[in-house]
């Protein structure tokens, strides 16, 4: 009976339609959600490349958290009870962490030196760092950060976006 008495309360196009649209709804609202709900991570390198992997490199730690300190420990010579400090700092994601060490290796700087730096002032990003940390980012430094990145996506083996 209720079955019925529904029928004649909608035409059956317009239930379709009300179906249609409530289960687009239910499709595409975490999408937006999420959208809304989480900045996107910039480190503004100079290099987009570079730059879409050191976010990735934040899905990996958060994912791997002893992982990530690991490597940066043991590949960028960084006491591990400071990287898992400063994993804990909510000011600072992993691909800073990474940039920062991979960084101050590049340079032969200590690790914290950079850390300082960054903190000091970060209003241009990684790009503005390295640029006051030396004469400029150039290619060579480029290539270095690159390679450092394919090498530590290879020892965790993931897959490396081109």
């Amino acid at each position: 009976m209720k079955t019925r008495a529904l029928r004649q309360q909608l035409p059956a196009p317009a239930a379709r339609l009300a179906a249609l649209l409530a289960c687009a709804w239910l499709a595409f609202a975490p999408l937006a959600y999420a959208q809304q709900a989480e900045p996107a991570y910039q480190p503004r390198t100079g290099d987009a490349w570079l730059d879409r992997h050191l976010a990735d490199i934040n899905l990996y730690a958060a994912r791997y958290p002893q992982s990530f300190a690991d490597e940066i420990s043991r590949y960028y010579s960084v006491p591990r009870d400071y990287v898992e400090a400063m994993q804990q700092q909510p000011s600072w994601e992993a691909g800073d962490i990474f940039m920062a060490c991979a960084l101050a290796q590049a340079l032969a700087q200590p690790c914290r030196a950079v850390v300082r730096e960054w903190s000091h002032d970060h209003s241009e990003g990684w790009k503005g760092v390295s640029r006051r940390l030396q004469s400029g980012p150039g290619p060579v430094l480029q290539r270095k950060l690159r390679n450092d990145v394919e090498q530590s996506y290879s020892r965790w083996a993931r897959p490396l976006k081109k």
